[in-house]
């Protein structure tokens, strides 16, 4: 029996591997824990599409014995994780939260699916997602939407909506997210955990299914900085089967959990993130701000730096990101549109309406972005701002074409494939959680990861829970 005060579904990976590894923890009581949570929540937070409990039960057994033989394989050895549905698994199928995807059983292992095994994690399940990563949330889909484990009438935010609810909630250690636009911050954000996505390259896409090539990232979404940290150093790294992923080296992501962050220069893009909007919800911003004073008092320099490609990026990334849906996806568009739910289907259908000039306008305007990013993080180390322009919206009302209009906070580090996490920093008055966003130059994932984990630490947001 584990030796804890903490109830083994509120473990962060962290505590559970100290605990797994020295034997105090077994890898089947651990997983069990976690079934019971999911079969208590589930009916109610609709996280979880496929669950795999005879399977995780097995590899369980097999990580206790190989961890009682002295085989240690990783922090991720023993734990209890879940994958978005779109992460190819052999032999169990991978909806990506279609009815044309609903029956399609994979007969490979993505790579980050394939690494996560090789760490000795264990799979859980498969998770809720908005339709291809896009569209949603979306009643004329096979699938109920995931809910906030804070509150059940509010939303999670898209797409690894069930990412987001699962760990939440207590139903997962961690999951993996993808993004295109914000898909991993921007639930993380609203659902009061962490969301790092890594510089694009860092992780391998290979069997993970395509929303937008240039732009898809994939990571990590967990309680602590530390558990991302663990769960990027088990799926980063080269991929022959990925031309796009980025042979620079892996460091070690733990070296970066130290609480440093003096004489670091923090850029704040005022006049995009922060200036008063009718689009941005002010609570929201003033919770940021707050965060902004903590990380000054910690020893960081604060810089006002100006980027005005930003006014132009959510364009592009929207332009970007639909043109290319629309390639991917233009046979079953065409032969069965049916299959398709309402709001992805009008999305998909966007990208064939553009022509190749907007196209490639769009991929100048990325261009501009990228070399100005890159300049002012010349004068800076990260940039902060807060991670959504709104907390979490109630369900009743809620129009998602939203998400495509208006300003979206987390794009910009699509467009330009920049590392970004997201950090709990606060509640608003309604008690709905709000998630300050810290990118950082190409491949600095230490960089962002010590400065997460540092206001992490002072803040220690964390140790709240949603009372679900």
């Amino acid at each position: 029996m584990a030796t804890t005060d903490k109830k083994l579904h509120h473990l962060t990976i962290h505590e559970a591997g100290q605990l797994l590894k020295a034997g105090e923890l077994s890898p089947v009581e651990l997983t069990q824990a976690f079934f019971d949570r999911i079969a208590e929540t589930d009916d109610r937070l609709h996280s979880f599409i496929t669950l795999l409990s005879d399977e995780a039960m097995a590899e369980a057994r097999a990580a206790e014995a190989e961890i009682r033989g002295g085989r240690y394989r990783s922090h991720l050895h023993g734990i209890p994780i879940a994958l978005k549905d779109l992460y190819d698994t052999a032999g169990i199928r991978t909806t990506a939260g279609s009815r044309v995807d609903f029956d399609r059983v994979p007969t490979e292992d993505s790579t980050p699916t394939a690494r996560l095994k090789e760490a000795g994690s264990i799979l859980l399940g498969k998770l809720a997602m908005h339709e291809f990563a896009l569209g949603g949330p979306d009643w004329t889909t096979p699938f109920e939407p995931a809910c906030n484990p804070w509150n059940l009438d509010h939303i999670t935010g898209g797409s690894s909506s069930g990412s987001a609810s699962a760990v939440s909630s207590g139903q997962a250690m961690g999951a993996l997210g993808s993004c295109t636009g914000g898909s991993i911050r921007g639930p993380a954000s609203l659902c009061g955990i962490v969301g790092l996505k890594p510089t694009y390259g860092r992780v391998s896409r290979s069997g993970v299914v395509t929303l937008s090539w240039s732009q898809d990232h994939v990571g990590p979404m967990t309680w602590t900085v530390e558990d991302s940290a663990y769960m990027l150093q088990a799926i980063a790294g080269h991929d022959p089967k990925d031309p796009t992923s980025s042979r620079a080296p892996v460091p070690d992501y733990s070296l970066s959990l130290r609480e440093d962050i003096r004489g670091k220069v923090i850029g704040l893009p005022r006049h995009y993130f922060f200036d008063p909007d009718p689009g941005v919800n002010a609570e929201v911003v003033a919770i940021v701000e707050k965060a902004v004073v903590e990380l000054e008092k910690l020893g960081a320099k604060i810089e006002t730096v100006e980027l005005p490609s930003l006014e132009y990026v959510r364009a592009a990334n929207t332009i970007i990101m639909v043109s290319e849906a629309y390639a991917f996806h233009e046979p079953n568009l065409k032969s069965r549109p049916q299959d398709f739910g309402e709001i992805v289907r009008a999305r998909f259908r966007i990208g064939g309406l553009l022509s190749a000039g907007d196209y490639l306008q769009a991929q100048r305007c990325r261009q501009w972005s990228k070399r100005e990013f890159a300049e002012a993080l010349r004068k800076v180390d990260f940039f902060v701002t807060p991670t959504m322009t709104q907390p979490a919206p109630a369900f009743e009302g809620y129009d998602p074409n939203t998400t495509l209009m208006g300003r979206s906070f987390t794009a910009p580090f699509n467009v330009t494939g920049l590392p970004a996490i997201s950090v709990p920093c606060g509640f608003t008055e309604a008690g709905l959680p709000v998630g300050m966003q810290i990118a950082g130059k190409p491949f600095d994932e230490p960089g962002v990861i010590q400065a997460a984990y540092t206001y992490q630490q002072h803040a220690r947001w964390y140790e709240q829970r949603p009372a679900i």
